[in-house]
């Protein structure tokens, strides 16, 4: 008789090595170790329906060690998401569904992009607490409108990353028990065995953060694991952590062998595992219809969850119909249609962008109740606390504010997390300085197209006393160069509105870099016009001798400088520039109305590294700014001391007339 579950495992481990021997590139070491897991996992615990991959209710997979992504491609082309075998034999190739690393959007049933350790499992934080938020806010008696878990599939390498520690640390502070991690302890990574780099007691660590732990001691055992998962479900005080023994390359000549981990089996392994798993020596790229046969019964169990929960959500919808609505609301793509733009227009007042920022934020709460975020223990400063929404904890888990404790890379993958959980927009707060520890979070927001607010105060030298270890001088300059992130260094508050309006219709991160320093509110400035990148906000109404653009802060000095140029007899057009991305996206024809290419005369002023300013004031043009650390020292010193002041940018407006 045959022994089904066996023969889909022996399938997945033939086929992937197959695919990624075709490749000459990949890693079947974990594949070969983590199939039966993986397996015992889709099969019987997962509740998910492949006819409709974004069923919200659907438990979420994440497989956080990405590089084993030929496992996942294997089972989502077992279970009928729509991956060809011809689909598996093109991994890695140009154009193909199957890239090297799983990608978010690009392959259907991947609910990340994994590939950087220790994302994954950070993700599936955010997921999990997206889960749960959204659970306290929609669930009645006999409606369980929200209600799944977050699985988690990570290895050593993800264990040994501190985000992940990060993300642990949190889940085992707020018990999110509808998160469980499958930990593929092989304890062999690229350089062979862990014992010299990573001998710590992993499930001692994780207990102490206060999870749930449990220990497979044999990796092949389908039914141990499935025992394991059932046992993780039961605890509802804790996160799970199963620690699944494992061997990498397991079933291949190369068992055990760090050689496995990330370069093909080669053929003649191949065909010795083939003939040792007894599963077809003679083939190749073979499943039997017995294992598709076994999985499509295997997936009536969730098509038979997802018509329940389609029935039982009719009969909520006219029971709660107001909490139904507001369901809808949550899940709405067109977020910008439920703010009213005068509304928070008349909240704002003359003050720091970091204050603006919070005014938005609290204007925009009530109209966008999915807002959901909050800030790295900086949230007094950073201005980002929602007035009378309550904190985001087990035992309040409607709170909208959310302490992230210090810990900016894990906030980041959070946030990810709860947006591509969905049904919630997530924000992430820290100071400006500190975004380098969130940066390869905010790198995937942009490769998933993730819709992620990130407020970074404290945004120059203006920062002051505590000297160059906070004042930011490259920052916004890198993240500019980044793909598809938008960074809005805004003059004042309306342009922060603007730049909280264009974050919420984005496909992808909105940076937000915003004073710590008052600034006025400018009579020329523009919701409107600042969600545009770039516009004139002075000196418009006629022709200009010269141009200066500025941003943030120093559009303060442009003004005034404009102004006393023009007692000198020139006109100057001053150009406020919150955000380079958004302006290079606009026509031709609006951008020579912003900048005219008649008018060479130009001069940039932005209190940071002046890398980038180049392809808008030209070689005759002047681009004013810090290319050097800062020092402490209180903040309008800094300003005069490194020559951000009206006369010098008269000055500098001056030479490049006379040029």
């Amino acid at each position: 008789m045959i022994d089904e579950k066996q023969l889909c495992v022996s399938a997945i481990r033939v086929v992937s090595a197959e695919a990624i021997q075709k490749a000459n590139s990949g890693h079947p070491g974990i594949v070969l170790g983590a199939a039966p897991m993986a397996f015992e996992l889709f099969s019987r615990q997962l509740v998910h329906d492949s006819a409709c991959p974004d069923w919200a209710n659907r438990d979420r997979f994440i497989l956080s060690a990405g590089h084993g992504s030929m496992l996942l491609y294997s089972l989502l082309h077992l279970f009928g998401y729509g991956l060809s075998m011809d689909d598996l034999k093109q991994f890695r190739q140009f154009g193909s569904l199957t890239p090297g690393h799983p990608e978010y959007g690009h392959t259907v049933g991947v609910e990340a992009t994994t590939g950087p350790l220790g994302q994954g499992v950070s993700m599936a934080v955010g997921m999990a607490m997206a889960e749960d938020h959204l659970a306290a806010t929609f669930n009645k008696e006999g409606y369980a409108v929200v209600d799944h878990y977050t699985y988690a599939l990570c290895g050593d390498g993800c264990m040994m990353e501190g985000i992940s520690s990060e993300a642990a640390s949190l889940a085992g502070t707020l018990k999110l028990n509808k998160l469980i991690v499958l930990y593929d302890r092989n304890r062999i990574s690229i350089e062979g065995d862990t014992a010299t780099s990573f001998s710590e007691d992993v499930p001692a660590r994780y207990r102490a953060y206060g999870w749930n732990v449990i220990v497979v001691a044999d990796g092949e055992d389908m039914d141990a694991v499935g025992k394991a998962i059932a046992e993780a479900k039961a605890c509802k005080s804790a996160p799970s952590l199963i620690v699944v023994d494992t061997k990498i390359g397991a079933k291949s000549p190369l068992e055990g062998s760090e050689k496995t981990h990330g370069e093909p089996l080669g053929a003649a392994n191949i065909q010795a595992m083939k003939e040792s798993l007894s599963y077809y020596p003679d083939k190749e790229f073979y499943i039997p219809e017995e294992a598709y046969a076994y999985v499509n019964k295997c997936m009536e169990k969730g098509k038979q969850a997802h018509a329940d929960w389609d029935a039982m959500m009719e009969g909520y919808k006219a029971a709660y119909p107001e909490l139904y609505n507001l369901y809808e609301t949550y899940h709405a793509k067109d977020v910008a249609s439920l703010i009213d733009v005068d509304a928070v227009a008349a909240k704002l007042t003359a003050t720091a962008t970091r204050s603006s920022s919070g005014q938005v934020l609290n204007a925009i709460a009530p109209m966008v109740p999915q807002l959901f975020g909050g800030s790295a223990d900086l949230a007094p400063s950073n201005k980002t606390e929602l007035s009378g929404e309550g904190f985001y904890s087990k035992e309040n888990p409607t709170g909208r504010n959310i302490h992230f404790g210090v810990r900016e890379h894990a906030m980041a993958a959070i946030a990810n997390g709860m947006a591509l959980h969905g049904g919630v927009l997530p924000y992430v707060a820290t100071f400006l300085v500190f975004s380098d520890y969130l940066r390869h979070s905010v790198r995937l927001s942009a490769l998933m197209n993730q819709r992620v607010l990130y407020v970074l105060t404290h945004d120059s030298i203006g920062v002051g006393e505590d000297g160059p270890t906070h004042q930011p001088i490259e920052h916004v300059a890198s993240f500019r160069v980044m793909p598809n992130v938008a960074v809005f260094r805004p003059a004042d508050g309306k342009e922060t509105a603007a730049a909280y309006l264009y974050g919420v219709k984005a496909n992808g991160p909105t940076l937000l870099a915003l004073s710590r320093q008052n600034l006025p509110l400018y009579e020329g400035s523009s919701i409107e016009e600042a969600q545009k990148g770039a516009y004139v906000l002075y000196g418009g109404e006629k022709d200009a001798d010269a141009i200066i653009i500025a941003t943030g802060s120093e559009v303060d000095l442009a003004v005034k400088a404009a102004k006393a140029m023009e007692e000198k007899g020139k006109a100057v057009r001053v150009v406020s520039m919150p955000c380079m991305d958004v302006f290079e996206k606009q026509s031709a024809e609006y951008k020579e109305s912003v900048l005219p290419a008649a008018i060479t005369a130009r001069v940039s002023v932005e209190a940071g590294t002046t890398f980038g300013w180049e392809r808008y004031v030209g070689d005759k043009g002047i681009a004013l700014g810090i290319d050097h650390f800062g020092a402490s020292a209180p903040g309008d010193v800094l300003f005069k001391t490194f020559g951000f002041t009206v006369e010098n940018v008269v000055a500098a407006v001056e030479k490049v007339l006379n040029a």
